[in-house]
């Protein structure tokens, strides 16, 4: 074990590495290096010769967790590193609720079932009771069902709860109690937990059986605490409740990242911290290694505005860097090439990778008008957080048998797997198998396997077609606790019919999801060479509690490396680009409408958008439209406020020779895209501004040819004046015209009947 790690620390970070007793907070800011602070103490504990199952490491991705244990295995030893207790909240959780879930009536093989087997259960319920799915949406009834829970509001209490009660009267659901009391009793029969299960169960196995808790306590030592601003309660309760004896607590985080609200994230947890642990040390991190002194400098500005937080001053040893650009569009269209024509600019020209680009936006509706803009130039996207590997079709119908072999209870898989492949078992008939299965206070699997005892309810022919079924999962399930993974994983595969219903397609798409089940297996191959064990063969149970963990982050396809990123700056956090595109920064968009009335909502807005600027590394372009489509009509919008909150010093505005723009209600000078291409103004004076004296108005009004008009046209409307044709779209005779009329606005026009003159 060596010792010179320290010299790769500034002096901050050693400080907050090497006093490892008792509380403390480590405020990092953004890109000062929190990753490798709580590494190198986790290593520092090591080589003070604290064993290494003694400590507790709390992640939120797996990702995350996976690099700081290979950091620390690089410094030390496999042999020490392995022993650490460290991953994200919900995999630690529920590996306790594996060894400890039976104290709660949970078999140690239950099911995590994820957000769309929630959703489909919910819905089965809806279903059930006979109520109206345009007013009990599944959607909104997860979100409240995963509110309550992460704040510790079982069934039960929700029931009694008369304010939730009467919340629930007044959103038109007065049955939502018992859409929740059935929801949280059929997860409980089909030996299932969601997500938001694995951190309930956890408090309420420390609160009810203290043996348990206090074992918890003594075995683990010390307790650190990644991204501490985005923990909730209950999270925070589980927190306290395992520091509360030893009090060697660490939490890393910045409440100028705190950004998730909406999941339950509580600001407070970090802000009052220091209420918790009265004798903490408090360390900040203020040394940004990301991005270059311009940026740091305008995020610095940004936040600036916020009452709620922990001041600090973060300041950035790198190169000055450019200023921050600014463009402005007239059209959210124009917006979209301004951004992909300044992209491929820029590729070239500094001799880039397409992975070095980051679009980041408010919301996912945005994204259309950049993936269309991209696309015209062939320059190749993904979208972040769209359809990941594990949450296609033909991976998770095979995964729904990895589940039934494991836990044949699981309702949820048992749905997905029953007819697929075909069996002739239609959706009439799995409801009648649960209802009755409710109905006998049974699981639908007992009852599925024995159907030919319920001839009154089931005939023959589909007797036979049940038993067809339970027989396939009874064989598949033959030696599954102690057959290698990938074994049995292939022998399930095969033994379903999947793969052989997949391997006969023809059609590209078949031969893709054919495909998808190789890797897959490919996957499970990797995963069962790279596991740790002492000569046991790891089991596909094994398999299916890391795959039921993965977060979004933690599933990247080697195709999609070298690729402009588009996504939420929501989901850009914790990551980092070279160059940053910050898109739809008006003020019906961002701060988002909802935040408007209240001053603490605001506040997160301006988080989010600290945090977008500080994902870049050499430069932020902010661009916003001056009009933007929204439900078909053209509507005028003015740049955000955050724009106005930094200082001007960091900002340039190529457009115009570097000067501000003028707000919308001046007669102001409307700059052209970048470059002189389609989607673009054509000459360098077409933004003069429009005059009576240009022509005389005794000129009677004749309309030109239609097909003489080109992009950047000066053109007069006999109603709406004159005004500047901004793009031409489709073929004759359908051709229309996006024209910027000086009083009217924006008008799409059909050229054929728009009756234009050219001027």
């Amino acid at each position: 074990m060596t010792t010179n790690y320290l010299n790769d620390l500034n002096e901050s970070q050693k400080q907050a590495v090497i006093n490892t007793e008792g509380p403390s907070l480590v405020i990092a800011g953004a890109g000062a290096g929190k990753t490798r602070v709580l590494t190198y103490r986790m290593v520092h504990l090591l080589q003070k010769g604290v064993a290494a199952n003694k400590i507790l490491a709390l992640t939120f991705t797996n990702k995350a967790a996976k690099e700081m244990k290979e950091r620390i295995t690089r410094i030390v030893s496999y042999e020490v590193a392995r022993y650490l207790w460290m991953g994200t909240f919900h995999s630690i959780f529920a590996k306790i609720l594996r060894m400890e879930g039976e104290r709660l009536g949970y078999k140690s093989n239950y099911t995590i079932y994820d957000s769309s087997d929630s959703k489909s259960l919910i819905r089965t319920i809806i279903k059930e009771l006979n109520l109206d799915d345009n007013i009990y949406k599944q959607g909104v009834i997860a979100s409240r069902i995963s509110s309550a829970k992460n704040n510790l509001v079982t069934a039960s209490m929700y029931a009694a709860d008369s304010s939730l009660q009467e919340y629930d009267r007044s959103s038109r659901m007065p049955l939502l109690a018992d859409v929740y009391r059935i929801y949280a009793s059929r997860c409980f029969k089909a030996n299932a937990m969601d997500f938001d299960d694995l951190l309930l169960n956890t408090n309420i196995l420390f609160r009810d059986f203290p043996d348990v808790l206090k074992a918890y306590q003594e075995r683990f030592s010390y307790v650190l605490v990644d991204e501490y601003q985005d923990t909730n309660y209950s999270q925070y309760l589980i927190v306290k409740k395992l520091a509360a004896s030893h009090q060697n607590i660490c939490v890393v985080g910045d409440d100028a990242q705190s950004i998730y609200s909406f999941r339950g994230a509580r600001i407070e947890n970090i802000l009052e911290f220091k209420n918790d642990y009265a004798d903490y040390q408090l360390f900040k991190l203020e040394q940004n290694y990301r991005s270059t002194q311009t940026i740091v400098n305008a995020a610095n500005t940004i936040i600036a505005n916020n009452e709620g937080q922990i001041k600090k001053n973060v300041v950035s040893m790198n190169e000055a860097g450019e200023k921050i650009q600014v463009f402005q569009a007239i059209t959210d269209s124009e917006e979209g090439f301004n951004v992909s024509s300044d992209i491929f600019d820029k590729k070239f020209s500094l001799q880039l990778n397409w992975s070095d680009f980051a679009i980041l936006y408010r919301t996912n509706a945005q994204s259309r008008i950049f993936e269309e803009t991209l696309r015209r130039k062939n320059i190749p996207y993904k979208i972040y957080g769209g359809l990941s590997f594990y949450e296609r079709k033909e991976i998770k119908d095979l995964l729904s048998y990895f589940r039934m072999v494991i836990n044949p209870e699981d309702e949820e898989a048992l749905k997905r797997s029953i007819n697929y492949p075909k069996r002739g078992i239609g959706d009439t008939t799995i409801q009648k198998i649960f209802e009755l299965a409710s109905a006998l206070n049974v699981t639908g699997w007992s009852l599925l396997k024995d159907a030919g005892k319920y001839p009154e309810h089931f005939n023959s022919g589909t007797s036979k077609k049940l038993s067809s079924y339970a027989d396939v999962i009874i064989n598949l399930r033959l030696n599954s606790d102690t057959s290698d993974a990938f074994v049995k994983a292939r022998e399930i595969a095969m033994g379903s019919g999947i793969m052989r219903e997949l391997k006969e397609g023809k059609s590209p798409e078949e031969v893709s999801r054919y495909e998808n089940l190789e890797e897959l297996l490919n996957a499970i191959k990797v995963f069962t060479e790279a596991a740790e064990t002492n000569g046991e063969p790891i089991i596909l149970e094994a398999y299916m509690a890391n795959v039921a963990l993965l977060t979004n982050q933690d599933a990247e396809n080697e195709e999609d490396r070298n690729k402009v990123t588009l996504m939420t700056m929501h989901s850009a956090k914790g990551l980092e680009f070279k160059h940053v595109y910050i898109v739809g920064m008006e003020d019906t968009l961002f701060p988002s409408p909802m935040s408007s009335g209240s001053a603490r909502e605001l506040e997160e807005e301006r988080r989010l958008f600290y945090v977008a600027v500080t994902r870049a590394e050499k430069q932020v372009t902010l661009s916003y439209a001056l009009n933007r489509y929204k439900w078909g009509n053209l509507e005028r919008c003015s740049p955000s406020r955050f724009l106005r909150e930094i200082d001007q010093k960091f900002l340039c505005y190529p457009q115009t020779g570097g000067k501000p723009f003028k707000n919308n209600n001046q007669q102001a000078v409307k700059p052209a895209s970048l470059r002189e291409e389609p989607h673009s103004y054509a000459k360098n004076d077409r933004f003069k501004k429009i005059t009576k004296e240009d022509t005389s108005p005794d000129v009677p009004f004749i309309s030109s040819n239609s097909a003489l008009f080109t992009e950047g046209d000066t053109v007069e409307h006999e109603r709406f004046g004159r005004g500047i044709i901004v793009s031409i779209e489709g073929q004759p005779p359908n051709t229309t015209a996006t024209v910027e009329f000086e009083k009217e606005g924006s008008k799409k026009l059909l050229l054929r009947f728009a009756k234009l003159k050219k001027l």
